[in-house]
């Protein structure tokens, strides 16, 4: 049975230890979590006040880390170099160097090292895997992807509202799920164009709205991302579009149930247009969310067997912060521009 040790004992934390005891094929014994208290727990687990020291607690093989972002990288490094396997929730930092970082220790240590992206795991995205792979539609031309939720007032008085501990508003916080799925079924992207702004929030550096778009150079390939914090109606649409059909994903199954039914429509192209009627498609329902048990199969098997990490990898890590970073940095260059422009206007 593999000994684990949860540092950020919050929802996540929470939800990782339900899916590692009801793998079969792993214990908690240690948490930490500055705001646990001994009676959160059963008797058989040990809450640190420090989460160096359970990361140097020789019984533990594994770390699962569910943190503030800023914390990533660092425990993420110390757990690694302490000789433990390491499951770290999404951001896995807070750039892209950071996680440049973190795989030359992984490099160093061979650590077995795996990524919380659970979206790849859902049912429907699986089945628009396969079939982007099958090839029966030819290859992708474009992906659209809209990902949003409401927050209240609250949100501002947590660490995801604060910048330095969180590294920047909704598109590291969710619309990372939706950037994952571009990289996961088209590839990756040469160009970058964003429009980054706090339109309703005005909170300094956490974005409520990001539009984005990508296109790879060499395959034509476009891809078109609203994230938003300021969806009041929460939603989740991810549309793919092929040469000779298309795949449209409305709806997310998730604990909340405020995403709606995870419905995929599938249809083929007619020769003539339109080249698909609503009578045309095929509709798939999935009903039931196996994304947390499928990601405690294959770490835990990298962990046992050996066997290499198929999704959430520190390559896929890096991809997807790249792109963030692109996308921020597009957005401070255009910001430059205009700031300078207007100065200009002034003098």
């Amino acid at each position: 049975m593999i000994k684990v040790g949860i540092i950020g004992y919050g929802k996540m934390g929470r939800l990782r230890h339900d899916r590692i005891e009801a793998s079969g094929r792993g214990v908690v014994v240690a948490v930490h979590d500055p705001f646990a208290q001994p009676t959160d727990l059963p008797d058989s687990i040990r809450l640190y006040d420090d989460w160096e020291e359970l990361v140097a607690d020789p019984e533990i093989d594994v770390v699962f880390i569910a943190t503030a972002n800023v914390y990533n990288k660092p425990v993420t490094i110390a757990a690694m170099r302490a000789g433990k396997a390491v499951f770290c929730e999404k951001p896995p930092a807070l750039t892209g160097q950071d996680v440049r970082d973190i795989r030359d220790v992984e490099r160093q240590t061979k650590a077995k090292l795996m990524y919380g992206f659970n979206h790849r795991h859902h049912g429907a995205v699986k089945h628009m895997r396969g079939l982007v792979d099958s090839g029966q539609y030819g290859r992708v031309l474009w992906m659209r992807g809209r990902y949003g939720k409401s927050v209240d007032s609250d949100f501002l008085k947590g660490w995801r509202a604060d910048k330095g501990l969180s590294g920047g508003g909704i598109l590291i916080d969710q619309g990372i799920h939706m950037l994952d799925l571009f990289l996961h079924l088209g590839g990756g992207f040469d160009e970058v164009q964003a429009m980054v702004s706090s339109v309703y929030w005005h909170q300094p550096g956490i974005e409520d709205n990001v539009f984005a778009q990508m296109r790879n150079k060499k395959t034509g390939l476009v891809a078109s991302l609203h994230s938003t914090m300021t969806q009041w109606r929460h939603l989740f649409s991810l549309e793919v579009f092929m040469e000779r059909g298309y795949m449209v994903l409305n709806g997310l199954k998730t604990s909340s149930n405020s995403y709606g039914q995870e419905e995929l429509v599938v249809a083929t192209n007619r020769s003539k247009a339109p080249a698909a009627h609503w009578e045309d498609e095929e509709r798939f329902v999935y009903e039931i969310d196996t994304s947390w048990d499928e990601e405690m199969r294959i770490f835990f098997d990298a962990v046992e067997k050996g066997l290499p990490i198929t999704a959430g990898s520190s390559a896929h890590a890096l991809e997807v912060m790249e792109l963030i970073d692109r996308i921020y940095e597009n957005e401070r260059l255009d910001s430059e521009l205009l700031y300078t422009d207007l100065n200009a206007k002034l003098a």
